[in-house]
């Protein structure tokens, strides 16, 4: 039996995303660019799926561009602004805990004579606000900050952020990817440009994302070919995927406020019974501002990565910190940012909660932390 507790890492795809999918890799197998009828079902079987997506985040149906995961749709958001502002200016600002494909693609543009600002961070994972304000000049072209940490779950004050952003007339990107589905999210209130997420965090496949740009925003592309998604995305669309990501969105958005306290209560049940039993334990993270189902902590003396594979052999997924980081010897970065000493970084588990968890497999991923601590 598998006890997951991985699910920042990727979800369990749900049996009604399955079956939205199931038509459109079988009888509706139409090439969406195609005029004649099967071509013009999987056409509106994608501008239903744009829809549903959008209303996830209050977001207008053409201000969604499909994507194959949220790392292209950061790439897309980055590049695609950098390159078509920069005439106007070279300077992008983002922080020290962003996933990798921000800070991969600000390297890269640093490379090409971009200027790239990295904020810090303070214990909790909370940028600087008066550091933001400090950090702009004439020349920033873009903020992103992630809405949620992937790693220990931190929310930004993203409106607050957004309305920095705008006071200054720059464009405001967030990664998230961990937060929607997850927490509400208004592009629209919350005065946001550009917004990635990614489908296999909201149980739908892996390989399907989405980018979601405010009208009169523009950006180049970064991928030449044929005229698909509003000729800002080449390549034929991944049909079925994208009825499915549409349709995780649509349970999502249906079902959000009982989710997130599903998982906040499983997320409080996990570290309350868990530090009743062992003290040695520090929370990393703001526990006011945090996703509802992570949960990151440090066991002192603990190596983490042989408690990680311990835990496997009974069946336990639990992470160690970022799944796009698992080959990594040296501390997470976000650790790392927020403070933590190399010993405590490295004895740092992740324990992200899903729907499918239970209080009694809890009780057992508990019980198993603690045999292990006491051998």
């Amino acid at each position: 039996m598998i006890y997951y507790f991985d699910n920042a890492a990727t979800t369990k795809i749900k049996p009604e995303v399955l079956n939205a999918m199931i038509p459109y890799l079988s009888k509706e197998y139409g090439n969406p660019s195609s005029l004649y009828s099967i071509g013009r079902n999987a056409k509106r079987a994608i501008e239903d799926a744009r829809e549903k997506v959008a209303k996830l985040i209050n977001a207008n149906k053409n201000e969604i561009y499909f994507t194959s995961c949220g790392s292209e749709s950061d790439n897309t958001a980055i590049k695609g602004i950098a390159y078509r502002y920069k005439g106007k200016g070279n300077h992008i600002i983002t922080s020290k805990i962003e996933h990798h494909a921000i800070l991969e693609s600000c390297k890269d543009l640093e490379k090409k004579g971009f200027k790239i600002t990295y904020l810090n961070v303070n214990e909790n994972g909370i940028v600087d606000l008066n550091e933001l304000e400090e950090s702009i000049n004439d020349k920033t072209i873009l903020i992103s900050i992630m809405f949620a940490n992937n790693e220990i779950g931190t929310i930004q004050p993203i409106e607050k952020i957004a309305k920095i952003a705008k006071s200054h007339n720059i464009i405001f990107h967030t990664d998230a990817v961990q937060a929607a589905g997850n927490i509400p999210i208004d592009v629209k209130d919350m005065g946001i440009d550009m917004l990635s997420i990614s489908g296999h965090k909201i149980n739908a496949p892996k390989g399907v994302g989405a980018l979601y740009v405010k009208q009169g925003i523009e950006f180049d592309k970064f991928m030449n070919g044929g005229h698909q998604e509003r000729n800002k995305r080449a390549g034929t669309e991944n049909l079925a995927e994208i009825v499915g990501f549409g349709k995780a969105c649509e349970i999502a958005k249906n079902n959000i406020e009982n989710h997130n306290k599903y998982l906040k209560e499983l997320r409080d049940y996990f570290i309350s019974e868990l530090m009743k039993t062992e003290k040695n334990i520090k929370i990393n993270g703001s526990m006011k501002n945090r996703l509802p189902g992570n949960m990151n902590i440090s066991i002192k003396g603990v190596d983490a990565t042989k408690l990680l594979l311990e835990l496997d052999k009974k069946g336990i997924c639990i992470s160690t910190g970022s799944a796009c980081n698992s080959g990594e010897t040296t501390p997470s970065h976000v650790l790392t940012a927020i403070g933590l000493k190399s010993d405590d970084a490295k004895s740092a588990i992740r324990v992200t909660f899903g729907e499918n968890n239970t209080k009694e497999e809890i009780d057992f991923l508990i019980e198993n932390i603690c045999k292990y601590i006491k051998k």
